[in-house]
């Protein structure tokens, strides 16, 4: 008898124990926390608004009627809209400043089909037209002008743009206008994007514009590789951008720095500067890992990479301009650099002749100058470099430095060089003669050693 009264007591306390334990973890995930660079006083759910999470219910209204109810708190500690799991269907919808989207694990956005979704909205003023078509653009999926601290983050949640639709009638020739972004962000300052899962976007996947101190990191983007312009991430006319910890695949260019387009960007004149790209993992068979341009019209500044894993992509480092752009790509500064099965190491070309309308001005030059590549790798590699500069305007101060490249079985040249001026050393295959070796003495190919304000910014830990 004692014994099982014994057995049913300690059966009592290990079931009290489970409950305590479960009560202390499930209290713990209620007050889970996260890093974010800001955190907020006022948290809503989007069920509080209406929201239905079952992949077929509309939560346009929801999100519109929440993200309302939080500005109000702009200037009291600033308001943030968790969306549970499950799926949430809903159309194109606007941020606020001082605010937060959170996406909790298995908390999927689904973009709507329906098009009357995506309202049409103005072309960029940096391009004077939709990038696909003449005039404007569809609307973006999650996006915001004129703000000041926004965060969109979650615990790896997913927003899916079921992009087949639009891929298919782009290819049809079927749209009027020009596809819309997942996220863009325009006219802003102080903003994240971190630890999620974006998939499928129409068209670019993220786009901050016009923006300053951007920070990108934690993030999964997946497209199919055979979808045209679903680009990774595409800092556009950006000052102090920071882009890490990022893993790609891509039917077009990773990570894609721009600054408008002929003469439209080159009278906005906001250029990309101050960017860091690091510790990216890409996969692009028909693009670029760094694609640098083709649009670059308010020029290109002071790009540091470092730490870029590419994996069967077509090249790994690539300027893109032509006549017409005007502007500059300079200051460029790239090390550290992993390639398995690519065409190209590294592709500049001053060839790239798309134009938004008749109306560029063939005097207007770019200028490419202070190109630094070192400490790089490559495996499988069809040519080590294709370098096309301008006749008219040769792509200077180029420099290759410490970097091995294994060539695949081809009959094409390792290197082909026209209009370059530039220098390496300790590089194989031996480079073209318009990059001179230089004496090991004067060391590697420079890579700047301060720090960026962008980099200053630190996280904190907010809570749910």
């Amino acid at each position: 008898m004692e014994f099982h009264k014994n057995h049913r007591i300690s059966q009592v306390l290990q079931l009290s124990l489970l409950i305590v334990l479960g009560l202390w973890s499930l209290r713990r995930a209620e007050s889970s926390t996260y890093p974010s660079t800001n955190c907020r006083a006022h948290t809503v759910s989007l069920k509080d608004f209406g929201g239905v999470g079952d992949g077929v219910t509309s939560n346009t209204e929801a999100f519109q009627k929440a993200i309302y109810h939080l500005s109000q708190f702009g200037s009291n500690g600033g308001g943030q809209l968790v969306v549970p799991a499950g799926k949430w269907l809903t159309g194109c919808f606007n941020l606020t400043s001082h605010f937060t989207l959170y996406l909790q694990r298995d908390a999927v956005l689904l973009a709507s089909q329906d098009m009357n979704d995506w309202p049409i909205i103005a072309p960029l003023p940096s391009y004077g037209r939709g990038r696909d078509s003449p005039g404007g653009r569809y609307s973006n999926f999650i996006m915001g002008s004129n703000l000041t601290d926004v965060v969109i983050t979650g615990d790896n949640g997913t927003i899916d743009g079921q992009g087949k639709m639009w891929w298919d009638k782009f290819k049809a020739k079927e749209l009027k206008y020009t596809r819309g972004y997942l996220i863009e962000i325009m006219y802003s300052d102080q903003i994240l994007i971190s630890n999620l899962t974006l998939v499928n976007s129409p068209s670019w996947h993220v786009h901050p514009v016009y923006s300053s101190n951007v920070i990108v990191k934690g993030i999964t983007i997946l497209a199919p590789v055979d979808v045209p312009n679903t680009d990774g991430i595409n800092p556009d006319s950006c000052t102090d951008v920071r882009i890490e910890d990022c893993y790609i695949v891509s039917g077009d260019d990773c990570i894609a720095v721009k600054s408008g387009w002929d003469e439209y960007g080159i009278a906005f004149r906001m250029p990309t500067q101050h960017l860091i790209i690091r510790r990216l993992t890409c996969i692009s068979p028909d693009s670029a890992v760094i694609a640098l341009g083709s649009e670059m019209s308010g020029g290109i500044q002071d790009v540091r990479a470092e730490d870029i894993t590419a994996i069967n992509s077509q090249s790994g480092v690539r300027i893109k301009t032509a006549v017409g752009r005007g502007a500059y790509v300079k200051d460029i500064y790239v090390k550290g650099f992993t390639m398995h099965t690519m065409k190209y190491a590294f592709w500049m070309t001053g060839n790239y002749g798309s134009h938004p309308d008749d109306h560029w001005d063939p005097k207007a030059i770019p200028v490419i100058d202070k190109i630094s590549y070192s400490n790089m790798v490559a495996e499988n590699v069809t040519m080590a470099g294709q370098l096309e500069g301008l006749h008219q305007s040769p792509f200077t101060g180029i420099c290759i430095s410490n970097v091995t490249i294994g060539l695949a079985k081809s009959k094409k040249p390792a290197w082909n060089c026209t209009d370059i001026h530039g220098v390496s050393s300790s590089v194989s295959p031996q480079p073209c003669d318009l990059l001179s070796e230089k004496g090991s003495e004067s060391g590697p190919c420079p890579y700047p050693t301060d720090k960026l304000p962008i980099d200053n910014v630190e996280f904190k830990e907010c809570s749910l």
